[in-house]
Protein backbone atom coordinates (compact mmCIF):
# COMPACT_ATOMS: atom_id res chain seq x y z
CA UNK A 1 0.00 0.00 0.00
CA UNK A 2 1.09 3.21 -0.92
CA UNK A 3 0.48 6.44 1.90
CA UNK A 4 -0.29 10.06 1.01
CA UNK A 5 -0.23 13.21 3.98
CA UNK A 6 -3.76 14.33 3.53
CA UNK A 7 -3.46 17.72 3.64
CA UNK A 8 -0.46 18.21 3.93
CA UNK A 9 -0.99 17.53 7.35
CA UNK A 10 0.61 14.64 9.86
CA UNK A 11 -1.80 12.22 8.38
CA UNK A 12 -0.60 9.42 7.12
CA UNK A 13 -3.04 7.83 5.22
CA UNK A 14 -3.56 4.93 2.88
CA UNK A 15 -3.97 5.88 -0.69
CA UNK A 16 -6.73 3.72 -1.03
CA UNK A 17 -9.60 4.28 1.82
CA UNK A 18 -12.65 2.05 2.04
CA UNK A 19 -16.10 3.90 1.66
CA UNK A 20 -18.67 2.16 3.91
CA UNK A 21 -21.86 3.39 2.31
CA UNK A 22 -23.03 0.05 1.32
CA UNK A 23 -22.13 -1.92 4.47
CA UNK A 24 -25.82 -1.11 6.10
CA UNK A 25 -27.46 -3.79 5.18
CA UNK A 26 -24.50 -6.64 6.08
CA UNK A 27 -24.12 -8.65 9.45
CA UNK A 28 -21.97 -7.50 11.51
CA UNK A 29 -19.44 -10.66 11.17
CA UNK A 30 -19.63 -10.22 7.17
CA UNK A 31 -18.56 -6.04 8.16
CA UNK A 32 -15.87 -7.28 9.91
CA UNK A 33 -14.18 -10.18 8.02
CA UNK A 34 -14.24 -6.67 5.35
CA UNK A 35 -12.67 -4.43 7.95
CA UNK A 36 -9.78 -6.96 8.19
CA UNK A 37 -9.10 -7.36 5.07
CA UNK A 38 -9.41 -3.75 4.61
CA UNK A 39 -6.37 -3.63 7.59
CA UNK A 40 -4.48 -6.87 6.13
CA UNK A 41 -4.04 -4.88 2.93
CA UNK A 42 -2.45 -1.67 4.58
CA UNK A 43 -6.14 0.41 4.07
CA UNK A 44 -6.20 2.88 7.76
CA UNK A 45 -9.03 5.36 6.34
CA UNK A 46 -12.51 4.34 6.33
CA UNK A 47 -14.85 7.01 5.47
CA UNK A 48 -18.66 7.27 6.22
CA UNK A 49 -21.63 10.04 5.96
CA UNK A 50 -24.43 10.24 8.77
CA UNK A 51 -27.08 9.08 5.95
CA UNK A 52 -25.09 6.22 4.75
CA UNK A 53 -27.75 3.29 5.28
CA UNK A 54 -30.04 6.03 7.24
CA UNK A 55 -26.50 6.24 9.71
CA UNK A 56 -26.78 1.92 9.93
CA UNK A 57 -23.67 1.95 8.11
CA UNK A 58 -21.95 3.85 10.93
CA UNK A 59 -23.49 1.89 13.24
CA UNK A 60 -22.74 -1.75 11.87
CA UNK A 61 -18.73 -0.41 11.80
CA UNK A 62 -18.77 0.49 15.21
CA UNK A 63 -19.74 -2.48 16.75
CA UNK A 64 -16.91 -3.95 14.87
CA UNK A 65 -14.93 -1.43 16.41
CA UNK A 66 -16.04 -2.03 19.71
CA UNK A 67 -15.12 -5.43 19.50
CA UNK A 68 -11.67 -4.57 18.40
CA UNK A 69 -9.37 -3.48 21.52
CA UNK A 70 -7.04 -0.75 20.07
CA UNK A 71 -7.96 -0.69 16.61
CA UNK A 72 -9.38 3.59 17.22
CA UNK A 73 -6.32 4.62 17.46
CA UNK A 74 -4.68 3.06 14.26
CA UNK A 75 -7.22 3.44 11.94
CA UNK A 76 -8.67 7.18 10.60
CA UNK A 77 -12.14 7.85 10.28
CA UNK A 78 -13.73 10.37 8.27
CA UNK A 79 -17.50 11.01 7.83
CA UNK A 80 -19.94 13.57 6.47
CA UNK A 81 -22.90 15.80 7.02
CA UNK A 82 -25.13 18.06 5.64
CA UNK A 83 -27.46 16.18 3.46
CA UNK A 84 -30.98 16.17 4.98
CA UNK A 85 -34.44 14.62 3.19
CA UNK A 86 -34.84 17.17 0.51
CA UNK A 87 -32.49 19.94 1.11
CA UNK A 88 -29.14 20.80 2.59
CA UNK A 89 -28.65 21.96 5.96
CA UNK A 90 -25.06 23.42 7.51
CA UNK A 91 -26.84 25.13 10.48
CA UNK A 92 -24.79 25.17 13.55
CA UNK A 93 -28.16 22.95 15.04
CA UNK A 94 -28.10 20.39 12.50
CA UNK A 95 -23.98 20.20 12.18
CA UNK A 96 -23.65 19.82 16.10
CA UNK A 97 -26.28 17.45 15.93
CA UNK A 98 -25.02 14.92 13.27
CA UNK A 99 -21.98 14.80 14.68
CA UNK A 100 -22.92 13.88 17.97
CA UNK A 101 -24.98 11.22 16.33
CA UNK A 102 -21.61 9.90 14.36
CA UNK A 103 -20.26 9.54 17.70
CA UNK A 104 -22.39 7.71 18.90
CA UNK A 105 -23.27 5.48 16.46
CA UNK A 106 -19.13 4.63 15.73
CA UNK A 107 -18.94 4.18 19.13
CA UNK A 108 -15.81 6.69 19.44
CA UNK A 109 -15.30 10.35 21.06
CA UNK A 110 -13.54 11.86 18.22
CA UNK A 111 -13.54 11.93 13.85
CA UNK A 112 -10.51 12.14 12.47
CA UNK A 113 -11.82 14.30 9.54
CA UNK A 114 -15.44 15.94 9.25
CA UNK A 115 -16.57 16.97 5.89
CA UNK A 116 -19.51 18.89 5.28
CA UNK A 117 -21.13 16.42 2.40
CA UNK A 118 -22.68 18.86 -0.36
CA UNK A 119 -22.98 22.57 -1.09
CA UNK A 120 -25.53 24.51 0.77
CA UNK A 121 -26.41 27.14 -0.65
CA UNK A 122 -28.26 28.58 2.22
CA UNK A 123 -24.95 28.11 3.78
CA UNK A 124 -24.13 31.11 6.63
CA UNK A 125 -20.41 30.70 7.24
CA UNK A 126 -19.79 32.35 10.50
CA UNK A 127 -22.82 29.90 11.58
CA UNK A 128 -20.31 27.14 10.31
CA UNK A 129 -16.91 28.77 11.61
CA UNK A 130 -19.09 28.59 15.03
CA UNK A 131 -19.82 24.88 15.09
CA UNK A 132 -16.68 24.04 13.89
CA UNK A 133 -14.80 25.72 16.56
CA UNK A 134 -16.87 24.10 19.32
CA UNK A 135 -16.48 20.88 17.81
CA UNK A 136 -12.55 21.05 17.43
CA UNK A 137 -11.75 23.08 21.13
CA UNK A 138 -14.33 20.06 22.20
CA UNK A 139 -11.83 17.16 20.65
CA UNK A 140 -14.56 15.51 19.12
CA UNK A 141 -13.48 16.71 15.63
CA UNK A 142 -9.70 17.01 14.82
CA UNK A 143 -9.93 17.77 11.47
CA UNK A 144 -12.45 19.39 8.08
CA UNK A 145 -13.20 19.16 4.75
CA UNK A 146 -15.82 19.13 2.10
CA UNK A 147 -17.07 17.02 -0.88
CA UNK A 148 -18.29 18.20 -4.12
CA UNK A 149 -17.23 22.09 -3.47
CA UNK A 150 -15.70 24.20 -6.36
CA UNK A 151 -13.18 26.61 -5.00
CA UNK A 152 -15.00 29.70 -4.42
CA UNK A 153 -17.07 27.83 -2.02
CA UNK A 154 -13.91 26.81 -0.70
CA UNK A 155 -12.64 29.90 -0.61
CA UNK A 156 -16.07 31.92 0.89
CA UNK A 157 -15.99 29.60 4.09
CA UNK A 158 -12.28 29.41 5.04
CA UNK A 159 -12.60 33.31 5.18
CA UNK A 160 -14.15 32.30 8.28
CA UNK A 161 -13.16 29.17 9.53
CA UNK A 162 -10.26 29.12 12.62
CA UNK A 163 -9.44 25.58 11.29
CA UNK A 164 -7.70 24.60 7.60
CA UNK A 165 -9.79 22.56 5.09
CA UNK A 166 -7.45 19.36 4.31
CA UNK A 167 -10.38 17.91 2.14
CA UNK A 168 -12.40 18.01 -0.73
CA UNK A 169 -14.19 14.57 -2.13
CA UNK A 170 -15.38 14.93 -5.74
CA UNK A 171 -16.47 12.34 -8.11
CA UNK A 172 -13.41 11.50 -10.50
CA UNK A 173 -12.57 7.95 -12.59
CA UNK A 174 -11.91 7.40 -16.21
CA UNK A 175 -15.33 8.13 -17.65
CA UNK A 176 -15.83 11.48 -15.09
CA UNK A 177 -12.79 13.35 -16.23
CA UNK A 178 -14.48 16.96 -16.29
CA UNK A 179 -12.20 18.10 -13.94
CA UNK A 180 -9.29 17.61 -16.28
CA UNK A 181 -10.77 17.76 -19.61
CA UNK A 182 -10.91 21.50 -20.05
CA UNK A 183 -7.54 21.23 -19.37
CA UNK A 184 -6.64 19.98 -22.47
CA UNK A 185 -8.63 22.20 -24.45
CA UNK A 186 -7.44 25.36 -23.59
CA UNK A 187 -8.61 28.11 -25.61
CA UNK A 188 -10.95 25.42 -27.44
CA UNK A 189 -14.51 25.74 -29.08
CA UNK A 190 -15.55 22.55 -28.29
CA UNK A 191 -17.46 21.38 -25.53
CA UNK A 192 -14.76 19.85 -22.96
CA UNK A 193 -12.96 23.32 -23.15
CA UNK A 194 -15.76 24.21 -20.92
CA UNK A 195 -14.52 24.94 -17.18
CA UNK A 196 -17.55 23.38 -14.93
CA UNK A 197 -15.92 23.65 -11.30
CA UNK A 198 -13.51 26.27 -11.34
CA UNK A 199 -10.41 24.94 -11.70
CA UNK A 200 -11.41 22.65 -8.92
CA UNK A 201 -8.25 20.24 -9.05
CA UNK A 202 -5.70 22.93 -9.72
CA UNK A 203 -7.03 25.00 -6.79
CA UNK A 204 -6.95 21.98 -4.53
CA UNK A 205 -3.43 21.51 -5.73
CA UNK A 206 -2.58 24.20 -4.52
CA UNK A 207 -3.92 25.02 -1.55
CA UNK A 208 -2.95 21.68 -0.37
CA UNK A 209 -6.27 20.12 -0.35
CA UNK A 210 -6.30 16.41 -0.83
CA UNK A 211 -8.52 15.39 -3.47
CA UNK A 212 -10.75 12.14 -2.66
CA UNK A 213 -12.39 10.67 -5.90
CA UNK A 214 -15.25 9.14 -5.17
CA UNK A 215 -17.29 6.14 -7.37
CA UNK A 216 -14.12 5.26 -9.30
CA UNK A 217 -15.95 2.96 -11.22
CA UNK A 218 -19.27 4.79 -11.89
CA UNK A 219 -20.10 6.80 -14.91
CA UNK A 220 -22.67 8.97 -14.82
CA UNK A 221 -24.28 9.69 -11.32
CA UNK A 222 -25.06 6.31 -10.12
CA UNK A 223 -25.81 5.07 -13.34
CA UNK A 224 -23.36 1.38 -13.19
CA UNK A 225 -20.19 0.54 -13.40
CA UNK A 226 -17.95 0.96 -16.44
CA UNK A 227 -15.86 -2.15 -16.28
CA UNK A 228 -16.85 -5.27 -18.07
CA UNK A 229 -19.82 -2.79 -19.70
CA UNK A 230 -20.68 -2.90 -23.61
CA UNK A 231 -20.92 0.59 -23.36
CA UNK A 232 -17.52 1.05 -22.62
CA UNK A 233 -15.86 -1.55 -24.85
CA UNK A 234 -12.66 0.08 -25.96
CA UNK A 235 -11.91 0.95 -22.78
CA UNK A 236 -12.19 -2.63 -20.95
CA UNK A 237 -9.78 -4.02 -23.94
CA UNK A 238 -7.43 -1.87 -23.32
CA UNK A 239 -7.46 -2.33 -19.18
CA UNK A 240 -7.51 -5.85 -19.77
CA UNK A 241 -4.68 -5.46 -22.18
CA UNK A 242 -2.86 -3.72 -19.30
CA UNK A 243 -4.07 -5.75 -16.57
CA UNK A 244 -2.41 -8.77 -18.19
CA UNK A 245 1.00 -6.73 -18.90
CA UNK A 246 1.19 -5.85 -15.29
CA UNK A 247 0.12 -9.15 -13.94
CA UNK A 248 -2.84 -7.78 -11.72
CA UNK A 249 -6.64 -7.96 -11.96
CA UNK A 250 -8.32 -5.65 -14.65
CA UNK A 251 -10.13 -4.18 -11.22
CA UNK A 252 -6.79 -2.46 -10.51
CA UNK A 253 -6.76 -0.23 -13.30
CA UNK A 254 -8.85 2.15 -12.82
CA UNK A 255 -7.56 2.87 -9.56
CA UNK A 256 -4.08 2.87 -10.35
CA UNK A 257 -5.20 5.34 -13.11
CA UNK A 258 -6.65 7.74 -10.79
CA UNK A 259 -3.49 7.20 -8.50
CA UNK A 260 -0.83 8.02 -11.19
CA UNK A 261 -2.16 11.71 -11.19
CA UNK A 262 0.54 13.60 -9.34
CA UNK A 263 -2.10 15.56 -7.63
CA UNK A 264 -1.92 12.32 -5.57
CA UNK A 265 -5.44 11.58 -5.06
CA UNK A 266 -6.53 9.42 -2.94
CA UNK A 267 -9.57 6.86 -4.34
CA UNK A 268 -12.15 6.14 -2.28
CA UNK A 269 -13.62 2.29 -2.94
CA UNK A 270 -17.23 0.35 -1.96
CA UNK A 271 -16.74 -2.85 -2.34
CA UNK A 272 -18.28 -4.92 0.33
CA UNK A 273 -16.21 -7.84 -0.93
CA UNK A 274 -13.21 -8.81 0.86
CA UNK A 275 -11.54 -10.82 -2.22
CA UNK A 276 -12.62 -7.77 -5.17
CA UNK A 277 -10.98 -5.44 -1.94
CA UNK A 278 -7.67 -7.42 -2.53
CA UNK A 279 -7.83 -7.28 -6.29
CA UNK A 280 -8.27 -3.61 -5.79
CA UNK A 281 -5.22 -2.81 -3.67
CA UNK A 282 -2.74 -3.96 -5.98
CA UNK A 283 -3.05 -0.90 -7.67
CA UNK A 284 -1.18 0.62 -5.23
CA UNK A 285 1.85 -1.55 -6.33
CA UNK A 286 1.91 -0.60 -10.14
CA UNK A 287 2.67 2.67 -11.76
CA UNK A 288 1.41 3.38 -15.10
CA UNK A 289 3.62 4.60 -17.56
CA UNK A 290 2.47 7.95 -19.38
CA UNK A 291 1.50 6.41 -22.54
CA UNK A 292 -0.07 3.67 -20.65
CA UNK A 293 -2.63 6.38 -19.02
CA UNK A 294 -3.13 8.47 -21.87
CA UNK A 295 -4.16 5.55 -24.13
CA UNK A 296 -6.75 4.54 -20.86
CA UNK A 297 -7.85 8.37 -21.30
CA UNK A 298 -8.25 8.12 -24.74
CA UNK A 299 -10.11 5.02 -25.12
CA UNK A 300 -12.66 6.16 -22.80
CA UNK A 301 -14.02 8.19 -25.41
CA UNK A 302 -11.76 11.09 -24.52
CA UNK A 303 -9.91 12.73 -27.84
CA UNK A 304 -6.84 15.21 -27.04
CA UNK A 305 -7.11 18.28 -29.38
Amino acid sequence: MKYINIGNEEIKASSIALGCMRISDKPTKQVEELIDTALEEGINFFDHADIYGGGKSEEVFGKVLKKKKGLRGKIIIQTKCGIRSGYYDFSKEHILKSVEGSLKRLGTDYIDILLLHRPDTLMEPEEVAEAFSILHSSGKIRNFGVSNFNPMQIELLSKYLNQRLIVNQLQFSIVHTGMIDFGFNVNMKVDQAINRDGSVLEYCRLKGITIQAWSPFQYGFFEGTFLGNEKFKELNEKIDEIAIQKGVPSIAIPIAWILRHPAKIQAIVGTTNPARLKDICKAADIELTREEWYALYRSAGNKLP
